[in-house]
C-alpha cells in the first residue's frame, strides 16, 4: 500500500529565512504601538489576552506588555474573524484549529492536505475492515511520524472514529468502530503513562458520566499535558459528588471536568457548588466549554474550549494567573 505523497514534502526543512525578515520577527512593539498599528485600543487587547488567551505578549521585568510583529498579525487577524461576524469568545477555537493547517498550507495548498488525511483515512479504513492490528498500528506510526499529536486525531483519526459510530446501524461498521476505539484507547493511555513524571503542577481530569466516551476523555487529558503539567485521569463513572473528596486527597492544582454535551442550567449550578468546595482550581473542557463559556463569564470556573492547542493553552494561562475566568 503506498504512502502518501505528502509526507516526504512535509518532512524537509523549511527554507532559511533571510536576514531582514528575522530581525523584523525579533522586533517587539510596546501595547500604544501595536493600538496605533491595529487600531484596537489597549483595553480591549488586554482583555483579549486575560478574558480570551487570544493573544500571549511578552513581559518585561516591570510586567510591561511587549508585541511581536506574529503577535501583531494575530491580532489582525482576530478582527478579521470578528469583521465576518465571529464573535470574540469563539474566535480562539477557530484560530486553534485553523493554526497547523495555515502552517502547512503555508508551503502545500490546502487541498493537498486534505487529500493527504483523506488518504490517511483510507488506509485505515482498508486495515479496519480486514481487521488487521498489524497494519492498522503501522499506518498509526506512520500518521504519527508525520503530523503532530492534534493533527493526527482531531484531523484524521477521530474524523474517521465519529464517522464510524455515526455508520453503527449498517452491519460490519459496529466492529470496525469497537476495533479502532479499543486500538486508539489502548494507545493514548500508553502516551499518557510515558508523560507522567515529576512536573511541577498536577492536574486531574474527570469526564462527566453519561457526557463523554471514555476516548474522548482520555484525549482531552492527553491534549493537556506538557513538560510542565502531569495529568491523572479518574475512570469514567467516577461519583460527581465525591470530587471534593478526590481532590481533597490528590490534593491536584486544578480539576478539569470534560463533557461534549449542552451544559444544562441545574449542571451549571452543581459546577458553581463543586467549585466552593475545592481547594484547586476547577476549568471545564470539550464542547461544554465552547457552549457555556459565556454564561460562566465572571465565575470562578474556567472554559478551556474543545481543541487541543487551545485546551493546554488555556490551562497553562490560568495556572499562571494570566487569564481571567
Amino acid at each position: 500500500m503506498d504512502v502518501p505523497k505528502l509526507m516526504v514534502a512535509i518532512t524537509e526543512p523549511p527554507q532559511t529565512l533571510q536576514p531582514s525578515r528575522l530581525e523584523k520577527l525579533e522586533q517587539m512593539f510596546p501595547i500604544r504601538e501595536v493600538a496605533r498599528l491595529t487600531g484596537v485600543n489597549p483595553v480591549t487587547l488586554r482583555a483579549w489576552e486575560r478574558r480570551y488567551g487570544l493573544i500571549q505578549p511578552t513581559r518585561t521585568e516591570s510586567g510591561h506588555r511587549l508585541y511581536s510583529m506574529t503577535d501583531i498579525e494575530q491580532v489582525r487577524g482576530i478582527l478579521g474573524w470578528i469583521g465576518r461576524g465571529v464573535a470574540v469568545s469563539k474566535v480562539g477555537r477557530i484560530l486553534a484549529k485553523s493554526s497547523e493547517a495555515l502552517a502547512l498550507s503555508s508551503i502545500i495548498p490546502d487541498e493537498l492536505v486534505q487529500a493527504d488525511y483523506a488518504q490517511w483515512q483510507t488506509q485505515i479504513k482498508a486495515a479496519l475492515s480486514h481487521f488487521d492490528d498489524v497494519e492498522l498500528g503501522r499506518i498509526y506510526g506512520q500518521v504519527f511520524s508525520t503530523y503532530s499529536l492534534t493533527v493526527t486525531f482531531q484531523d484524521i483519526l477521530m474524523l474517521l472514529w465519529t464517522q464510524l459510530l455515526q455508520q453503527q446501524g449498517m452491519f460490519g461498521h459496529t466492529s470496525e468502530w469497537v476495533m479502532l476505539d479499543g486500538f486508539l484507547r489502548a494507545r493514548v493511555l500508553q502516551r499518557l503513562v510515558l508523560l507522567r513524571g515529576l512536573q511541577p503542577l498536577q492536574v486531574v481530569v474527570a469526564g462527566i458520566d453519561g457526557y463523554c466516551r471514555e476516548l474522548e476523555l482520555l484525549l482531552a487529558a492527553l491534549y493537556l499535558g506538557s513538560g510542565e503539567v502531569s495529568v491523572r485521569v479518574l475512570a469514567l463513572g467516577q461519583p460527581f459528588d465525591e470530587l471534593t473528596l478526590v481532590c481533597e486527597r490528590i490534593k491536584p492544582h486544578a480539576l478539569v471536568l470534560f463533557s461534549n454535551q449542552a451544559p444544562t442550567s441545574d449542571f451549571a449550578r452543581r459546577l458553581n457548588r463543586l467549585a466552593m468546595g475545592l481547594d484547586c482550581r476547577l476549568m471545564l473542557a470539550g464542547d461544554s466549554a465552547d457552549l457555556a463559556q459565556e454564561s460562566l463569564a465572571g465565575s470562578s470556573i474556567g472554559c478551556l474550549g474543545s481543541e487541543g492547542v487551545l485546551m493546554q493553552q488555556r490551562l497553562q494561562q490560568f495556572l499562571a494567573g494570566t487569564l481571567d475566568t
